[in-house]
């Protein structure tokens, strides 16, 4: 058989596991950043009734997962004036299970006293993130009417929680709603039905090294770097005479990626260890004594 025919086959086989494995689910997490003085802090109960409505909208499209759970026992909990670069480092850090998406919210409120009414105004806006690439996907915010009144004898810091909390909650569900909707179509594009593979429109950029492999094995590998599902580009950010590490941006989830890696290998008689941290894959090849390393991709096809 020849070379391109095989590749031809290996792509259809592609095809066919794509459509008989499981998907990839979306682990999300939640956060709040409070760096601006003028925001809400975290531990605000205003901030847990508007993270509690969201959650909620959200946990109908991905994994919520909780963040105080996750760290626990591993980081300083209680942490305020928290900035975007410490809740991406943050959500790096958690590997079981690993984050694919961060929904980063600010919440803003003032009251305004004048001789005859007390005013109040609130603002709550998010942006999702892909903590692995640092890539913005999306971002919204959604505001009160310019004011809405609150009782003149509301002066106690109890009262004023409540009466802001009352109507940061209504924004948390109206944003919920929106992010629910961008979540959807980020991952299932414009299919309103549970998908059948674990591509997305979510756009993943993996580092993969292959280490201890010859150019002639890297032009084979790369032909079928091409045929993954999912591919969108790849280019060389290091390359010596047998490692080599690429940028591969792709739509496909890790669990699939890893699948096709290990078919790759399979289809190449390739023998290898495959290790895999946060977006990286590193490939090690394994050789035996006497063996050639350097199989030409249509040899005993």
């Amino acid at each position: 058989m020849s070379g391109l025919l095989k590749i031809v086959v290996f792509c259809l086989t592609f095809a066919v596991l794509a459509s008989a494995q499981g998907a990839d689910s979306v682990n999300l997490l939640i956060m709040i950043e409070d760096a601006d003085k003028n925001s809400i802090p975290r531990n605000s109960q205003i901030n847990k009734r508007v993270h509690a409505s969201i959650s909620q909208q959200l946990n109908q499209v991905a994994d919520v997962y909780d963040e105080t759970s996750l760290t626990l026992g591993n980081l300083k909990q209680s942490r305020k004036y928290r900035t975007d670069a410490e809740l991406i480092d943050i959500a790096r850090s958690i590997t079981r299970p690993p984050i694919d998406l961060v929904v980063v919210l600010n919440t803003y409120a003032s009251v305004t006293t004048n001789q005859y009414a007390k005013n109040a105004r609130a603002r709550v806006a998010a942006k999702i993130l892909n903590p692995k690439s640092g890539q913005l996907l999306d971002n919204f915010e959604v505001q009160s009417p310019r004011t809405w009144s609150i009782p003149y004898a509301c002066n106690k810091q109890s009262c004023i929680l409540e009466e802001i909390g009352d109507e940061a909650k209504v924004l948390g569900d109206e944003l919920g709603l929106v992010l629910a909707e961008k979540l959807n179509w980020l991952i299932n594009g414009d299919t309103p039905v549970q998908k059948t593979t674990d591509d997305t429109l979510i756009v993943n950029d993996y580092y993969l090294e292959f280490d201890g492999f010859s150019p002639q094995d890297m032009a084979n590998i790369e032909e079928y770097l091409l045929l993954f599902s999912g591919y969108i580009s790849h280019r060389p950010t290091q390359q010596r005479h047998t490692r080599t590490t690429l940028l591969y941006r792709s739509t496909s989830g890790t669990a699939k990626l890893s699948r096709n890696i290990l078919k790759l290998l399979e289809e190449l008689t390739m023998r290898a260890t495959i290790n895999f941290y946060d977006n990286n894959f590193n490939v090690k090849r394994i050789t035996f004594r006497g063996e050639n390393p350097n199989r030409d991709i249509a040899e005993g096809w």
